[in-house]
Protein backbone atom coordinates (compact mmCIF):
# COMPACT_ATOMS: atom_id res chain seq x y z
CA UNK A 1 0.00 0.00 0.00
CA UNK A 2 1.20 3.29 -1.13
CA UNK A 3 -0.04 6.43 0.88
CA UNK A 4 -0.93 9.24 -1.49
CA UNK A 5 1.25 12.65 -0.62
CA UNK A 6 -1.40 14.98 -1.45
CA UNK A 7 -2.79 16.57 1.76
CA UNK A 8 -6.36 16.80 0.46
CA UNK A 9 -6.52 13.27 0.76
CA UNK A 10 -5.65 13.51 4.39
CA UNK A 11 -8.28 14.24 7.34
CA UNK A 12 -9.32 17.78 7.37
CA UNK A 13 -10.85 17.08 10.57
CA UNK A 14 -9.43 17.76 13.92
CA UNK A 15 -6.96 15.05 15.20
CA UNK A 16 -8.26 12.34 17.56
CA UNK A 17 -5.98 10.26 19.99
CA UNK A 18 -7.11 6.74 21.26
CA UNK A 19 -6.95 5.55 24.13
CA UNK A 20 -3.62 3.66 24.73
CA UNK A 21 -4.67 -0.29 25.82
CA UNK A 22 -1.66 -1.00 27.13
CA UNK A 23 -3.48 -3.81 29.84
CA UNK A 24 -5.16 -5.30 27.44
CA UNK A 25 -3.40 -9.00 25.64
CA UNK A 26 -3.16 -7.88 22.10
CA UNK A 27 -1.05 -4.66 23.05
CA UNK A 28 1.62 -6.95 24.16
CA UNK A 29 1.20 -9.44 20.77
CA UNK A 30 4.25 -9.47 19.09
CA UNK A 31 2.79 -10.90 15.86
CA UNK A 32 -0.13 -8.01 15.10
CA UNK A 33 2.53 -5.50 16.30
CA UNK A 34 4.73 -6.72 13.39
CA UNK A 35 2.12 -6.78 11.28
CA UNK A 36 1.00 -3.02 12.63
CA UNK A 37 4.35 -1.81 12.10
CA UNK A 38 4.56 -3.23 8.84
CA UNK A 39 1.14 -1.35 7.82
CA UNK A 40 2.23 1.99 9.29
CA UNK A 41 5.80 1.77 8.07
CA UNK A 42 4.64 1.31 4.49
CA UNK A 43 1.95 4.35 4.83
CA UNK A 44 5.10 6.72 5.97
CA UNK A 45 6.99 5.37 2.88
CA UNK A 46 4.38 6.57 0.53
CA UNK A 47 4.00 9.79 2.30
CA UNK A 48 7.68 11.16 3.62
CA UNK A 49 5.98 14.04 5.12
CA UNK A 50 8.44 13.66 8.30
CA UNK A 51 11.57 13.13 6.79
CA UNK A 52 12.41 16.41 8.64
CA UNK A 53 12.11 15.48 11.82
CA UNK A 54 13.78 12.90 14.43
CA UNK A 55 15.87 10.22 13.06
CA UNK A 56 13.15 7.16 13.28
CA UNK A 57 12.22 8.12 9.99
CA UNK A 58 15.32 8.53 7.49
CA UNK A 59 16.30 5.31 9.14
CA UNK A 60 13.42 3.79 8.09
CA UNK A 61 13.39 5.64 4.64
CA UNK A 62 17.37 5.42 3.86
CA UNK A 63 16.49 1.24 5.05
CA UNK A 64 13.81 1.20 2.34
CA UNK A 65 15.86 3.20 -0.24
CA UNK A 66 19.09 0.91 -0.23
CA UNK A 67 16.86 -2.31 -0.40
CA UNK A 68 16.71 -4.85 -2.91
CA UNK A 69 13.03 -3.95 -3.78
CA UNK A 70 13.37 -0.33 -2.87
CA UNK A 71 9.56 -1.68 -1.31
CA UNK A 72 9.62 -2.34 2.57
CA UNK A 73 9.21 -5.59 1.91
CA UNK A 74 13.04 -6.29 1.56
CA UNK A 75 13.71 -4.62 4.85
CA UNK A 76 15.39 -6.43 7.41
CA UNK A 77 13.56 -6.61 10.26
CA UNK A 78 15.66 -5.67 12.71
CA UNK A 79 15.68 -2.20 10.42
CA UNK A 80 11.87 -1.65 12.04
CA UNK A 81 13.62 -2.06 15.97
CA UNK A 82 15.91 0.62 15.04
CA UNK A 83 13.54 3.22 14.00
CA UNK A 84 12.15 2.47 17.26
CA UNK A 85 14.99 3.07 18.88
CA UNK A 86 15.39 6.86 17.27
CA UNK A 87 11.97 7.78 18.35
CA UNK A 88 11.71 9.59 21.66
CA UNK A 89 7.87 10.67 21.97
CA UNK A 90 8.07 13.95 20.66
CA UNK A 91 4.65 13.96 19.30
CA UNK A 92 5.63 16.17 16.46
CA UNK A 93 4.88 14.02 13.82
CA UNK A 94 1.62 12.96 14.99
CA UNK A 95 0.28 16.94 15.67
CA UNK A 96 2.36 18.85 13.12
CA UNK A 97 2.72 16.63 9.89
CA UNK A 98 0.84 13.22 9.40
CA UNK A 99 -2.39 13.73 7.43
CA UNK A 100 -3.42 9.96 8.62
CA UNK A 101 -4.58 10.44 12.13
CA UNK A 102 -7.32 9.77 13.54
CA UNK A 103 -10.35 10.26 12.49
CA UNK A 104 -8.54 9.32 9.36
CA UNK A 105 -9.58 5.49 8.45
CA UNK A 106 -5.55 5.20 8.11
CA UNK A 107 -5.59 5.38 12.07
CA UNK A 108 -2.05 6.72 11.98
CA UNK A 109 -0.88 7.40 15.38
CA UNK A 110 3.46 6.82 15.20
CA UNK A 111 4.02 7.86 18.13
CA UNK A 112 1.73 5.93 20.15
CA UNK A 113 2.97 2.82 18.18
CA UNK A 114 6.82 3.38 18.55
CA UNK A 115 5.14 3.41 22.79
CA UNK A 116 3.65 0.02 21.80
CA UNK A 117 6.83 -1.18 20.78
CA UNK A 118 8.83 0.04 23.42
CA UNK A 119 6.83 -1.32 25.69
CA UNK A 120 6.27 -5.14 23.85
CA UNK A 121 10.34 -5.15 23.95
CA UNK A 122 10.50 -4.00 27.67
CA UNK A 123 8.01 -6.59 29.18
CA UNK A 124 10.03 -9.24 27.26
CA UNK A 125 13.63 -8.26 27.95
CA UNK A 126 13.34 -5.30 30.44
CA UNK A 127 16.38 -2.26 29.64
CA UNK A 128 20.00 -1.88 30.62
CA UNK A 129 21.66 -0.66 33.77
CA UNK A 130 21.84 2.40 32.31
CA UNK A 131 18.59 2.93 30.77
CA UNK A 132 17.20 1.65 33.89
CA UNK A 133 19.54 4.08 36.05
CA UNK A 134 18.79 7.11 33.45
CA UNK A 135 14.79 6.78 34.05
CA UNK A 136 15.11 6.52 37.63
CA UNK A 137 15.29 9.95 38.43
CA UNK A 138 13.91 10.21 41.69
CA UNK A 139 16.36 7.23 43.00
CA UNK A 140 19.43 9.67 41.40
CA UNK A 141 18.28 12.54 41.95
CA UNK A 142 17.66 11.40 45.94
CA UNK A 143 21.41 9.90 46.03
CA UNK A 144 23.03 12.47 44.04
CA UNK A 145 21.91 15.26 46.32
CA UNK A 146 23.17 14.08 50.09
CA UNK A 147 25.41 16.78 50.63
CA UNK A 148 28.56 14.46 51.48
CA UNK A 149 27.76 13.38 47.57
CA UNK A 150 26.78 16.08 45.68
CA UNK A 151 30.08 18.25 45.89
CA UNK A 152 31.49 14.48 44.23
CA UNK A 153 29.18 13.91 41.75
CA UNK A 154 29.12 17.05 39.94
CA UNK A 155 32.59 17.51 40.35
CA UNK A 156 32.39 13.92 38.36
CA UNK A 157 30.40 15.40 35.28
CA UNK A 158 32.55 17.86 34.75
CA UNK A 159 36.12 15.93 34.89
CA UNK A 160 37.25 14.75 31.21
CA UNK A 161 38.72 11.56 32.50
CA UNK A 162 35.41 10.21 34.66
CA UNK A 163 33.37 11.06 31.89
CA UNK A 164 35.25 8.81 29.51
CA UNK A 165 34.99 6.16 32.27
CA UNK A 166 31.45 6.53 32.60
CA UNK A 167 30.91 6.36 29.15
CA UNK A 168 33.36 3.43 28.96
CA UNK A 169 31.22 1.49 31.61
CA UNK A 170 27.47 3.14 31.31
CA UNK A 171 27.21 3.78 27.19
CA UNK A 172 26.86 7.95 28.41
CA UNK A 173 28.30 9.83 25.98
CA UNK A 174 31.23 11.57 27.07
CA UNK A 175 30.08 15.02 25.74
CA UNK A 176 26.53 15.35 26.58
CA UNK A 177 25.67 18.01 28.72
CA UNK A 178 24.21 16.57 32.28
CA UNK A 179 22.90 18.64 34.43
CA UNK A 180 24.11 19.91 38.29
CA UNK A 181 22.44 18.26 41.47
CA UNK A 182 21.46 20.39 44.53
CA UNK A 183 21.66 19.13 48.11
CA UNK A 184 19.23 22.21 48.69
CA UNK A 185 16.03 21.29 46.46
CA UNK A 186 13.87 23.90 45.24
CA UNK A 187 11.18 22.89 47.56
CA UNK A 188 13.09 22.75 50.62
CA UNK A 189 14.33 26.40 49.56
CA UNK A 190 10.84 27.66 49.38
CA UNK A 191 9.89 25.72 52.55
CA UNK A 192 12.98 27.33 54.31
CA UNK A 193 11.98 30.65 52.91
CA UNK A 194 8.98 30.58 54.31
CA UNK A 195 9.08 28.96 57.71
CA UNK A 196 6.15 26.58 56.55
CA UNK A 197 5.61 23.37 58.30
CA UNK A 198 5.37 20.31 55.83
CA UNK A 199 5.10 21.13 52.28
CA UNK A 200 2.38 23.22 52.21
CA UNK A 201 2.98 27.11 51.97
CA UNK A 202 -0.08 29.30 52.19
CA UNK A 203 -3.20 29.52 53.45
CA UNK A 204 -6.09 28.98 51.00
CA UNK A 205 -7.85 32.03 49.14
CA UNK A 206 -11.82 32.23 48.82
CA UNK A 207 -11.51 31.51 44.40
CA UNK A 208 -9.12 29.98 41.91
CA UNK A 209 -6.28 31.77 40.83
CA UNK A 210 -3.94 30.01 43.22
CA UNK A 211 -1.72 27.49 42.00
CA UNK A 212 0.30 24.20 43.43
CA UNK A 213 3.47 23.93 41.95
CA UNK A 214 4.84 20.65 40.51
CA UNK A 215 8.45 21.15 41.08
CA UNK A 216 9.41 18.15 38.82
CA UNK A 217 12.75 16.20 38.74
CA UNK A 218 14.44 18.71 36.85
CA UNK A 219 13.10 21.69 38.70
CA UNK A 220 13.69 20.38 42.22
CA UNK A 221 16.79 18.69 42.45
CA UNK A 222 18.88 20.03 39.17
CA UNK A 223 17.61 23.49 38.80
CA UNK A 224 16.16 24.90 42.04
CA UNK A 225 16.33 28.78 40.75
CA UNK A 226 13.99 27.74 38.02
CA UNK A 227 11.46 27.06 40.76
CA UNK A 228 12.02 30.05 42.86
CA UNK A 229 12.12 32.26 39.83
CA UNK A 230 8.15 30.75 38.75
CA UNK A 231 7.42 30.92 42.45
CA UNK A 232 8.96 34.55 42.64
CA UNK A 233 7.16 35.57 39.28
CA UNK A 234 3.65 34.40 40.52
CA UNK A 235 3.82 35.87 43.46
CA UNK A 236 4.35 39.36 42.53
CA UNK A 237 1.03 38.90 40.61
CA UNK A 238 -0.93 38.13 43.66
CA UNK A 239 -0.97 34.47 42.76
CA UNK A 240 -0.70 32.49 45.93
CA UNK A 241 1.13 29.48 45.66
CA UNK A 242 1.37 25.98 47.30
CA UNK A 243 3.40 23.31 47.13
CA UNK A 244 1.71 19.66 47.24
CA UNK A 245 2.57 17.36 50.60
CA UNK A 246 4.52 14.92 47.80
CA UNK A 247 5.24 14.48 44.39
CA UNK A 248 7.41 12.13 42.51
CA UNK A 249 8.81 11.56 38.70
CA UNK A 250 5.80 12.49 36.47
CA UNK A 251 6.81 9.39 34.66
CA UNK A 252 7.82 10.52 31.83
CA UNK A 253 11.29 9.01 31.70
CA UNK A 254 9.90 5.54 32.42
CA UNK A 255 6.67 6.40 29.33
CA UNK A 256 10.03 6.49 27.16
CA UNK A 257 11.83 3.01 27.95
CA UNK A 258 7.91 1.52 27.71
CA UNK A 259 7.94 0.42 31.57
CA UNK A 260 4.34 1.21 31.73
CA UNK A 261 4.17 0.11 34.86
CA UNK A 262 6.20 2.21 36.43
CA UNK A 263 4.21 4.84 34.93
CA UNK A 264 1.28 3.49 36.72
CA UNK A 265 3.22 3.82 40.59
CA UNK A 266 3.99 7.31 40.15
CA UNK A 267 0.53 8.39 38.96
CA UNK A 268 -0.64 6.29 42.10
CA UNK A 269 1.09 8.70 44.16
CA UNK A 270 0.91 11.52 42.42
CA UNK A 271 -2.58 11.59 41.01
CA UNK A 272 -4.45 11.55 44.35
CA UNK A 273 -1.83 13.77 46.44
CA UNK A 274 -3.15 16.40 43.42
CA UNK A 275 -6.50 15.91 42.83
CA UNK A 276 -7.35 16.57 46.63
CA UNK A 277 -5.49 20.11 45.61
CA UNK A 278 -7.50 20.50 42.79
CA UNK A 279 -10.88 19.70 45.06
CA UNK A 280 -10.14 22.32 47.35
CA UNK A 281 -9.65 24.97 44.62
CA UNK A 282 -6.18 25.00 43.60
CA UNK A 283 -4.71 24.75 39.29
CA UNK A 284 -1.56 23.12 39.28
CA UNK A 285 1.11 24.45 36.77
CA UNK A 286 5.01 22.68 36.25
CA UNK A 287 8.05 24.16 35.33
CA UNK A 288 9.03 21.62 32.17
CA UNK A 289 6.76 20.75 29.08
CA UNK A 290 7.75 17.52 29.48
CA UNK A 291 5.61 16.91 32.94
CA UNK A 292 3.37 19.44 32.05
CA UNK A 293 2.34 17.54 28.70
CA UNK A 294 2.47 13.19 31.11
CA UNK A 295 -0.56 14.83 32.80
CA UNK A 296 -2.37 17.00 29.81
CA UNK A 297 -2.12 14.15 27.66
CA UNK A 298 0.02 10.89 28.18
CA UNK A 299 -1.66 9.56 31.52
CA UNK A 300 -5.08 10.56 30.75
CA UNK A 301 -4.88 8.49 27.52
CA UNK A 302 -3.55 5.58 29.56
CA UNK A 303 -5.79 5.49 32.50
CA UNK A 304 -9.08 7.26 30.68
CA UNK A 305 -11.72 6.08 32.99
CA UNK A 306 -9.86 7.27 35.99
CA UNK A 307 -11.91 10.46 36.99
CA UNK A 308 -9.25 11.60 39.15
CA UNK A 309 -7.06 11.63 36.46
CA UNK A 310 -8.84 13.77 33.93
CA UNK A 311 -9.42 16.25 37.20
CA UNK A 312 -6.00 16.97 36.98
CA UNK A 313 -5.48 17.15 32.97
CA UNK A 314 -8.19 19.68 33.21
CA UNK A 315 -6.71 21.81 36.10
CA UNK A 316 -2.73 21.22 34.65
CA UNK A 317 -1.58 24.32 32.65
CA UNK A 318 1.93 25.61 31.43
CA UNK A 319 2.82 28.24 33.49
CA UNK A 320 3.01 30.76 31.19
CA UNK A 321 -0.52 29.52 29.44
CA UNK A 322 -1.68 30.35 32.98
CA UNK A 323 -0.21 34.01 32.59
CA UNK A 324 -1.81 34.69 29.90
CA UNK A 325 -4.79 33.49 30.95
CA UNK A 326 -4.37 36.36 34.01
CA UNK A 327 -3.33 38.85 31.48
CA UNK A 328 -6.42 38.25 29.51
CA UNK A 329 -8.75 38.75 32.84
CA UNK A 330 -6.70 42.17 33.38
CA UNK A 331 -5.07 40.60 36.71
CA UNK A 332 -1.27 40.59 35.36
CA UNK A 333 1.03 43.47 36.13
CA UNK A 334 2.58 44.90 32.88
CA UNK A 335 5.03 47.61 34.78
CA UNK A 336 8.22 46.70 34.38
CA UNK A 337 11.65 47.72 35.32
CA UNK A 338 14.23 46.59 32.47
CA UNK A 339 14.10 45.97 29.08
CA UNK A 340 15.45 42.47 27.45
CA UNK A 341 16.14 43.22 24.11
CA UNK A 342 16.51 40.99 21.32
CA UNK A 343 15.80 37.06 22.70
CA UNK A 344 16.58 33.81 20.92
CA UNK A 345 13.64 31.41 22.06
CA UNK A 346 13.74 27.74 21.04
CA UNK A 347 10.39 26.42 21.47
CA UNK A 348 10.22 22.76 22.59
CA UNK A 349 8.91 19.98 21.17
CA UNK A 350 6.60 18.85 24.70
CA UNK A 351 5.30 22.41 24.35
CA UNK A 352 4.39 22.71 21.31
CA UNK A 353 2.21 19.58 21.11
CA UNK A 354 0.26 20.81 23.40
CA UNK A 355 -1.43 22.90 20.96
CA UNK A 356 -1.38 26.30 23.10
CA UNK A 357 -0.22 28.68 21.23
CA UNK A 358 3.45 30.27 21.70
CA UNK A 359 2.55 31.95 25.88
CA UNK A 360 5.89 32.08 26.36
CA UNK A 361 7.20 34.25 23.42
CA UNK A 362 3.11 36.34 24.32
CA UNK A 363 4.46 36.87 27.54
CA UNK A 364 7.61 37.97 26.99
CA UNK A 365 6.24 40.47 24.14
CA UNK A 366 5.02 42.88 27.18
CA UNK A 367 8.26 43.94 28.27
CA UNK A 368 8.77 46.78 26.14
CA UNK A 369 12.22 47.13 24.34
CA UNK A 370 11.65 42.96 23.80
CA UNK A 371 12.05 41.39 20.45
CA UNK A 372 11.64 37.71 20.28
CA UNK A 373 13.32 35.68 17.75
CA UNK A 374 11.13 32.09 17.55
CA UNK A 375 12.66 29.14 16.74
CA UNK A 376 10.75 26.25 16.08
CA UNK A 377 12.79 23.13 15.59
CA UNK A 378 13.53 20.17 17.69
CA UNK A 379 16.89 20.10 19.89
CA UNK A 380 17.39 16.77 19.43
CA UNK A 381 18.30 16.40 23.07
CA UNK A 382 14.71 14.25 24.62
CA UNK A 383 15.77 13.69 28.31
CA UNK A 384 17.61 10.36 27.80
CA UNK A 385 18.74 10.37 24.19
CA UNK A 386 21.23 12.79 23.84
CA UNK A 387 23.16 11.34 26.10
CA UNK A 388 23.40 8.09 25.15
CA UNK A 389 26.62 7.18 23.59
CA UNK A 390 25.24 5.61 20.46
CA UNK A 391 22.38 8.97 19.96
CA UNK A 392 24.24 11.53 20.97
CA UNK A 393 26.10 12.24 17.34
CA UNK A 394 22.67 12.23 15.91
CA UNK A 395 21.20 14.33 18.47
CA UNK A 396 23.65 16.94 17.82
CA UNK A 397 22.68 16.71 13.92
CA UNK A 398 19.33 17.06 14.66
CA UNK A 399 20.05 20.52 16.66
CA UNK A 400 22.45 22.05 13.91
CA UNK A 401 19.33 23.96 12.45
CA UNK A 402 18.69 25.08 16.07
CA UNK A 403 22.44 25.92 16.92
CA UNK A 404 22.62 28.14 13.88
CA UNK A 405 19.87 30.11 13.51
CA UNK A 406 20.52 31.30 17.69
CA UNK A 407 24.44 32.35 15.91
CA UNK A 408 22.83 34.18 13.52
CA UNK A 409 20.07 35.54 15.36
CA UNK A 410 23.30 38.09 17.63
CA UNK A 411 20.38 37.80 20.39
CA UNK A 412 21.00 39.05 23.70
CA UNK A 413 19.54 35.96 25.33
CA UNK A 414 18.76 32.59 24.37
CA UNK A 415 16.27 30.79 26.05
CA UNK A 416 14.07 27.51 25.90
CA UNK A 417 11.29 26.55 28.06
CA UNK A 418 13.37 23.04 28.43
CA UNK A 419 16.45 23.43 30.48
CA UNK A 420 17.92 20.59 29.14
CA UNK A 421 17.25 21.49 25.57
CA UNK A 422 18.77 24.64 25.91
CA UNK A 423 21.83 23.09 27.58
CA UNK A 424 22.20 20.76 23.99
CA UNK A 425 21.64 23.67 22.08
CA UNK A 426 24.32 26.40 24.07
CA UNK A 427 27.09 23.56 24.36
CA UNK A 428 28.05 24.53 20.25
CA UNK A 429 27.65 28.36 20.92
CA UNK A 430 30.05 30.33 21.59
CA UNK A 431 30.05 32.50 25.05
CA UNK A 432 26.61 32.03 25.00
CA UNK A 433 24.70 30.93 28.07
CA UNK A 434 21.46 28.88 28.11
CA UNK A 435 19.22 31.00 30.20
CA UNK A 436 15.20 30.53 31.30
CA UNK A 437 11.98 32.55 30.43
CA UNK A 438 11.18 32.71 34.10
CA UNK A 439 14.41 34.51 34.68
CA UNK A 440 14.14 36.82 32.39
CA UNK A 441 10.46 37.73 33.26
CA UNK A 442 11.58 37.86 36.73
CA UNK A 443 14.98 40.13 35.40
CA UNK A 444 11.75 42.60 34.12
CA UNK A 445 10.16 42.67 36.99
CA UNK A 446 12.82 43.91 38.93
CA UNK A 447 12.30 41.67 41.84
Amino acid sequence: MSAPTDRREGSLEAPTRHPIPWKTDEYYDEAALMAELERVYDICHGCRRCFSLCHSFPTLFDAIDESETMELDSVPKEVYWNVVDHCYLCDMCYMSKCPYVPPHEWNIDFPHLMLRAKAQRFRKEGASRRDRLLSSTDSVGRFAGIPIVVMAVNASNRGKATRKLIEKTLGVHRDAPVPEYHSKTARRRLRDRRGASGDGAVPASSTRGRVVVYTTCYGNRNMPSLVEDLVAVFEHNGIPVALAEREVCCGMPKLELGDLASVEEARNINIPVLASWVDEGWDIVTPIPSCTLMYKQELPLMFPDDPEVQKVRGAMFDPFEYLMLRHREGKLKTEFRETLGKVSYQVPCHLRVQNIGLKTRDILALVPGTEIDVIERCSGHDGTYAVKKEFHDISKKIARPVVNKVAKSEARHFISDCPMAAAQIAQDLDKTSPEHPFGLLRKAYGI
